[in-house]
């Protein structure tokens, strides 16, 4: 039977070392917490960073788009969410398109994504982008074969576009394996709060994990480049996922008061990959 603290162990605790200590003394497993509480303080350091990002941003005029892609149950939303989390809204948001209406299929497929990009000064973060159309809209049939090889003759000519218009564009894929996917799905069903990120395009996700595979690698092949490459973030760990990429996004600006947190802003080389075809990779 695992030891627990009792109340008289909480009680005698003035700090957080004098209770460690009282974990030690009585063999009381303590690990799981210790890593919770070295997350979030990187994580709260991290933030703080990004904070003094946004404001330099604000100040220099610049427009920053960072976009989350990846599987289903990836942990492109958890991320998002600690991005976000201490921002200015007033120069900060998140774009999350439902799918296009009758009148938006008629129109250029990039034209309701350039409505959403970022304003002088802002941070926009897109949750699932225009690459829709490079992996899920393929392998669900929501495409045709034509839409789908014009959008990928165009996208790259469409990010050069914003790169010589200094539009900052981050691209990640969050990488996951099929067998945390699965958990990830179990785990969503299980719990009634979570119920509603579960959709029947996730429902496919494991019987399509091939197909998935395919139209990514295409993706990667064909509109990964100097000018707008993909970043992969190669981990199951929620937590490892969101402090790297973080890290990552900070480590691309020399902005007034950087490092000033103390905290590490240099992305972990075995997490954040910078995509090329020889990279291994977990969800293949």
């Amino acid at each position: 039977m695992t030891k627990k603290f009792t109340a008289e162990h909480l009680e005698n605790a003035q700090s957080r070392g004098e209770l460690m200590d009282i974990a030690k003394a009585n063999h009381i497993p303590i690990d799981k917490a210790l890593q919770k509480i070295r997350y979030e303080k990187e994580l709260n350091l991290l933030q703080s960073e990004l904070v003094s990002l946004q404001k330099w941003i604000a100040l220099n005029k610049m427009r920053v788009a960072i976009i989350f892609e990846g599987r289903d149950a990836a942990g492109k939303g958890g991320a998002i969410k600690r991005f976000k989390e201490h921002l200015n809204p007033r120069s900060s948001r998140v774009v999350a398109l439902t799918k296009p209406t009758e009148v938006e299929q008629g129109q250029w497929y990039f034209r309701r994504y350039i409505k959403e990009l970022p304003n002088p000064g802002e941070i926009v973060f897109f949750d699932r982008s225009w690459y829709n159309r490079a992996v899920v809209e393929p392998v669900m049939g929501f495409c045709s074969e034509d839409q789908y090889q014009k959008f990928m003759v165009q996208v790259s000519e469409f990010e050069h576009l914003l790169y010589e218009d200094n539009v900052k564009v981050i691209k990640f894929w969050f990488s996951i394996s099929k067998k945390e996917q699965q958990r990830r799905f179990d785990s969503r069903m299980a719990n009634p709060l979570k119920r509603w990120k579960f959709s029947p395009v996730d429902m496919k996700g494991q019987e399509l994990w091939n197909e998935y595979t395919h139209y990514k690698e295409q993706m990667f092949n064909r509109t990964h480049t100097n000018f707008s490459p993909w970043i992969i973030v190669k981990t199951n760990s929620k937590r490892e996922a969101r402090l790297e990429s973080l890290r990552y996004v900070l480590s691309q600006f020399e902005y007034e008061g950087k490092g000033e947190s103390g905290i590490e802003l240099l992305p972990d080389p075995n997490v954040i990959i910078r995509y090329h075809r020889s990279a291994v990779q977990i969800d293949i």
